[in-house]
């Protein structure tokens, strides 16, 4: 058997760690089963390497699967070396690094490949909250392995020779792969949220390194380091600014902000920056229209932060939900994913009210705030004055109706009426929110006693 597959999964590993820093365990795994010919060959490793090593100086746990034995199919053995790496990451606190390339289940192997995924699934779903799970397709990722992406926290594609579906595209009615590519990594990125970003291998190794340097090894590590910003630094440029990534760029400590799901429900920005050297969770309104995929998109960044004890700051600019057939399938379900998600959360929570905020979606974006601020021209209400001046008018002037309105919905009246702690000068924007999260640094908030939530 040519070890030149094994070889370019060991390279994987080593393109994302430190260097000389990869010790790998279980190399001397074999498949059992021998019932077919295709099986009485060589297996090296079982089609899996798996070890650990450090990335920027912190353990990881790590494998990547090997194509060239047996299609990087799973069976029993290879299962079993990925769930072994699982509970040492469980054990030590670190994070799990995925690097897939795999046919899929291993035929050949029936009942014990399948009982190996079950067991593959069970070690994901106990590490889920505990130690962050990272996967990247190199190349095929099919029917069960695409499950099993989908449990981790963030998964990335290369962008040219990877695929990831549960239903290959020219299994699909109507479909077939040069007409809609349902597995590309495009796809996958623009249109299901199921993957984080794709890039070249180089690029995938760089944007995973910056994530893991970002996050906490585990559920009881502390994502921060020694602050490189100056504290009192002002943020003049944000003035009249509602771009969530510029501002985002402008707030955070040396202007480094890793975004997530960045070509998915573009109304919303998701991502992490650090604000004092602590890690902090970012959710903004991109668009002041909110669409049912944004709030997923929320959603998810808010639970992750909240089970790793990351601060969420909450950028609103929302002047309602998307108003279409297909949007309104959705939102009611979508609508109240990220309201449970807010609500549930006990870490640190800030919004900042950059624009407007009105109706329902405002509510949704504040709901369980800690501290809420507002730009000092931000407006705040049930909904746009000149709409709410036709309905309250009458026979009246809608256009004195309007500004009486409006006055009431201005930050400042906001303000009066306790809804909104203070008003904030773009300038100083950065300097409150580093307030904000050294007086909620000590926040303990304990839930009701429950199993869990049903949302």
């Amino acid at each position: 058997m040519s070890t030149n597959g094994l070889t370019k999964a060991k390279s994987r590993i080593e393109a994302f760690v430190d260097e000389g820093s990869f010790v790998e365990i279980g190399s001397l795994v074999s498949a059992r089963a021998t019932d077919f010919a295709s099986l009485r060959q060589e297996a090296p490793g079982d089609g899996v390497v798996t070890g650990f090593a450090t990335i920027g100086g912190k353990l990881v746990y790590i494998y990547s699967q090997d194509a060239s034995v047996l299609g990087g199919s799973l069976g029993e053995m290879h299962a079993k070396k990925i769930v072994r790496i699982y509970d040492m990451a469980i054990k030590m606190g670190a994070p799990v690094i995925g690097l897939l390339d795999s046919a899929g289940v291993r035929l050949e192997e029936a009942t014990d490949a399948l009982h190996g995924f079950q067991l593959l699934y069970l070690a994901e779903a106990k590490a889920s909250g505990v130690v962050p799970q990272i996967m990247v397709v190199y190349g095929k990722c099919g029917g069960g392995m695409a499950l099993s992406a989908g449990m981790a926290d963030f998964v990335f594609m290369e962008e040219k020779d990877s695929s990831l579906f549960v239903n290959a595209p020219n299994t699909l009615d109507s479909n077939y792969k040069e007409k809609c590519n349902t597995a590309s990594a495009k796809y996958q990125s623009r249109e299901s949220g199921i993957v984080d970003g794709f890039g070249s291998e180089e690029e995938l190794a760089s944007y995973v390194a910056s994530l893991v340097s970002m996050l906490p090894s585990n559920n009881e590590d502390t994502a921060a380091e020694e602050a490189l910003d100056d504290l009192n630094r002002m943020t003049d440029e944000l003035q009249g600014e509602t771009d969530i990534r510029v501002i985002a760029g402008a707030v955070a400590d040396t202007g480094l902000f890793i975004e997530t799901k960045r070509d998915y429900a573009e109304d919303v920005v998701t991502g992490f920056m650090r604000l004092d050297g602590v890690t902090v969770g970012l959710v903004g309104n991109q668009d002041a229209k909110m669409t049912a995929a944004g709030l997923h998109k929320a959603a998810s960044l808010v639970k992750f932060c909240d089970a790793f004890d990351i601060p969420v700051v909450t950028l609103v600019n929302a002047s309602g939900f998307k108003a279409s057939a297909e949007e309104e399938k959705a939102l009611p379900k979508a609508g109240a994913d990220l309201l449970y998600a807010y609500a549930n959360a006990t870490v640190p929570k800030i919004g900042v009210i950059i624009s407007e905020a009105f109706g329902s979606a405002y509510m949704t974006m504040t709901l369980g705030a800690d501290v809420v601020y507002a730009l000092s021209d931000a407006k705040i209400g049930i909904m746009d004055a000149g709409m709410a001046a036709k309905i309250l008018a009458g026979d009246g002037d809608v256009s004195e109706t309007a500004a009486r309105f409006e006055e009431k919905q201005s930050a400042l009246a906001q303000a009066k009426r306790g809804y909104v702690d203070g008003l904030v000068e773009a300038a100083s924007l950065r300097k409150q929110i580093l307030a904000a999260l050294e007086m909620l640094f000590s926040k303990r908030e304990d839930a009701p006693l429950k199993k869990h939530g049903t949302k």
